[in-house]
């Protein structure tokens, strides 16, 4: 190997890719020039408001991680949960999500994306803070762009340090001279210091609320939401609990910034038309990642940030789904998918008697069993799949590329009913205002009043949010995961956080998360 003109494709190297605002396709293992990184000079960039809004899209962009490409972080979670399996064609189909399943993973199967996506959009993030305010554009333009940058910085350093644990605090942008080898890791508590306080700074330059072409983007509601979920994970209960009572208001009516729960659970998971989807940021969508056809995602580009759709579908579906040819046959129509997060029976028993069942589990053995169906058993299967996310053949895509890369159902990374559940726990459990919490959830599906209680609300999360991507951390951050997941390998003092890609450490003074 060279000195450090040659490096490891690693940190250093998303940092410097972060310069463009395209994405990174990173075949090669070494890469011996990093003056040609980047794919334009940014000094001559961020001239006016136009310029700015496609570097802040960019910082956007990195949302898609959750639901977006095979190692989307919703599929990877749900696999490592107690609420479903790996899934998938064999025991090899995704070395990472199958490792996370049976917590084998180590820092050569943990997929390396979950470490540079987060920090390329921290990049971007961090080039736009600092260019933005010599644009020619108004001031509260200025600072209403800055804020949210903030925000989407905070949030990607907020996923990397409840996966990782230790890991780089870098809040500028990074030369091709700097010195990136012997950048440190933080503490935890120096990373929720940082990304509370960038937070706080900015909610008062954010959006109240988004309208028209701005839905999607932070407001002050979002910024609060991801606050007061921040500390949550940072056990600072007084200040989780405010931030998520600006949020919510009062349990069941309209919040100051327009959220409310939507009285059919159901039509949270619908897609409507194309031309104007009424599902899509409804009163309960606090952070939302939008997912479209319209960018004709294809192989050649899929998982590289450039494709649009939604991956959760497809890799839901049962494989080889075909309905029978019977009179009245009420099965759903599925397009054919690759049989990921098959659901444990633990949850299929967990859930019986409860509304959300159905909306949440679609149950295809029963449907075989009623010769309605017939579909080709995958690895893990239990004949129960995940229905929130099911790919139907009426929101097959009618334009160019491929069907299975292009489901337009957005993801909901943050809903009202979680941020009421969240702030019921924040408040300890206890109280009148948390029994209202949990009663708003509850009863929304018409269910009634259980008295409020840490188990009420941990039964009450599993149910009302099971297969969005929740229950792992739910279970570590509770310390519940080395009980609950101990039949699947989980080892209590190593698996709370994953390992760190092994790419990231060479030529570096990082060192891996203990016993990896």
């Amino acid at each position: 190997m060279k000195n450090k003109n040659f490096l490891y494709k690693g940190l250093a190297i998303t940092f410097l890719t972060g310069l463009s605002f395209g994405s990174i396709a990173c075949n090669d293992a070494y890469l011996d020039d990093v003056q040609n990184l980047g794919s334009f000079n940014t000094d001559l960039y961020f001239q006016n408001e136009q310029q700015s809004f496609s570097a802040l899209v960019s910082v956007y962009d990195i949302l898609r991680k959750y639901s977006g490409g095979f190692e989307n972080s919703v599929t990877f979670f749900n696999a490592g949960s107690d609420d479903f399996y790996s899934g998938g064609g064999n025991s090899n189909d995704g070395a990472g999500i199958q490792g996370l399943n049976n917590y084998t993973i180590n820092p050569n199967t943990m997929p390396g994306s979950y470490w540079k996506d987060y920090y390329q959009g921290i990049a971007r993030a961090n080039l736009l803070i600092e260019k933005v305010p010599g644009a020619n554009m108004s001031d509260d333009l200025k600072k209403r762009y800055t804020a949210e940058a903030l925000v989407l910085r905070s949030l990607y350093y907020f996923e990397l340090v409840r996966m990782f644990g230790n890991i780089p605090l870098i809040v500028k942008s990074i030369k091709f001279d700097d010195d990136y080898w012997n950048i440190p890791q933080a503490k935890p508590s120096e990373v929720y210091a940082q990304i509370e306080s960038d937070i706080n700074s900015a909610i008062p330059d954010l959006m109240m609320t988004a309208t028209g072409n701005d839905k999607g983007r932070i407001t002050q509601g979002t910024a609060r939401a991801i606050l007061g979920k921040i500390y949550l994970y940072d056990k600072k209960m007084p200040e989780a609990a405010a931030q998520f009572s600006e949020v919510n208001g009062v349990p069941g009516g309209t919040s100051q910034y327009g959220y409310k729960l939507v009285s059919n659970y159901a039509d949270l998971f619908k897609v409507g038309p194309e031309t104007s989807d009424p599902y899509k940021f409804s009163t309960e969508s606090i952070l939302e990642v939008m997912h479209t056809n319209k960018g004709n995602s294809d192989w050649g580009f899929w998982g590289q940030g450039k494709d649009e759709g939604n991956s959760i579908n497809v890799m839901v579906g049962p494989r080889s789904y075909s309905l029978k040819d019977i009179p009245n046959n009420t099965a759903p129509d599925i397009y054919s998918g690759w049989a990921f997060n098959t659901v444990t029976e633990d949850l299929f028993n967990f859930m019986q008697g409860d509304p959300r069942l159905n909306v949440t589990i679609f149950n295809a053995k029963q449907l075989v069993t009623e010769g309605k169906i017939s579909y080709s058993p995958a690895y893990a299967d239990t004949g129960y799949f995940l229905n929130k996310y099911l790919p139907t053949n009426d929101l097959r895509s009618s334009l160019p590329g491929s069907a299975e890369l292009n489901f337009r159902q957005n993801y909901v990374a943050i809903r009202l009913a979680d941020t009421y559940l969240m702030e019921a726990e924040a408040l300890g459990a206890t109280g009148a205002r948390a029994q209202a919490l949990l009663d708003a959830v509850r009863g929304r599906v018409g269910l009634a009043s259980v008295p409020v209680s840490l188990q009420a609300i941990k039964d009450e999360r599993r149910r009302e949010l099971a297969g969005e991507g929740h229950r792992w951390f739910d279970l570590v951050r509770w310390g519940d995961a080395p009980s609950k997941l101990a039949s699947k390998g989980f080892v209590s003092g190593k698996n709370e956080i994953l390992p760190i890609p092994f790419n990231e450490l060479p030529n570096t003074i990082m060192n891996q998360n203990p016993q990896y």
